[in-house]
């Protein structure tokens, strides 16, 4: 039963904190909720990387890239050499996973929210990542501009909406967007070892729009995908990146039955 599952999930992974992160008692107050505009220096023991963490969202997260190492486990690991983006890349913990030891891998990080963008140029600073590129900028189907929707107050699950918009208000921030197809342009990428999303959603509008020339020197992506509905669901991508000349695999969310992890490879 789910229960049972997410229950085990949830005790292995405190136990996975305290032992990955050299400063956990500090971590506390985060998952206490008492610790509003607050930032820590999050130390962990292997690899020998900090972060600047603001939330419990933001410490999750680094626990799953880092300490459970999702993106690899589900995916692939990244081979010095590659070029790999990261798109929705938040405060950072990927674009450093994937860099960190490599020095000949390059990566382009992007990420829109003004908040998570700032922490993700001090975390790459902190950890002397030279061999990261970022961009504050959202991918979307289209070049212009993009409202994300931020009424949930987790910059971590911000969601992307309507396109071409200036629209700004308690419930709406504008952002500059780029496509995928622009964004390989721009930077002359001509092959591209790994495409990393986590971008809520917009999975469907970056890739369903990008043109398949594009896409072919796209050699792997590994994401979190979000079951939107019917026609925006991790089935429909599968059936998509198949029709690509992908080899596709994806592994269920334990938690949560509307995400999980897909990995697509050329064959």
């Amino acid at each position: 039963m789910r229960w049972v599952r997410t229950l085990a999930y949830y005790g292995a992974s405190v136990f996975k904190m305290l032992v990955g992160f050299k400063n956990w008692p500090a971590i506390v107050p985060f998952f206490l909720g008492n610790r509003a505009n607050r930032q820590l220096r999050l130390r962990l023991r292997h690899p020998q990387v900090e972060l600047i963490v603001r939330s419990a969202m933001d410490i999750w997260s680094v626990k799953e890239t880092f300490i459970d190492q999702f993106y690899t486990r589900f995916g692939v690991s990244v081979e010095d050499g590659w070029t790999v983006m990261d798109i929705g890349a938040g405060i950072g913990d990927y674009s450093i996973h994937a860099a960190h030891g490599k020095p000949n891998v390059q990566v382009y990080a992007f990420e829109p929210y003004p908040g998570s963008f700032a922490l993700l140029r001090e975390n790459l600073a902190l950890n002397k990542m030279d061999n990261v590129q970022s961009f504050q900028q959202a991918v979307w189907r289209t070049i212009g501009r993009l409202s994300l929707d931020i009424a949930s107050g987790e910059p971590l699950q911000i969601s992307s909406h309507n396109p071409n918009t200036s629209v700004e208000g308690d419930q709406g921030l504008s952002v500059d967007a780029v496509s995928l197809e622009s964004a390989l342009s721009k930077l002359n990428i001509t092959r591209l070892d790994l495409l990393k999303m986590d971008c809520e959603g917009a999975e469907y509008e970056i890739l369903f729009n990008t043109p398949p020339e594009k896409l072919r020197i796209v050699e792997r992506i590994i994401m979190e995908y979000h079951d939107l509905d019917v026609q925006q669901s991790h089935l429909v991508l599968v059936d998509f990146l198949g029709r690509q000349g992908y080899q596709v695999t994806c592994r269920e969310n334990i938690v949560h039955a509307d995400i999980g992890y897909l990995y697509a490879e050329r064959g």
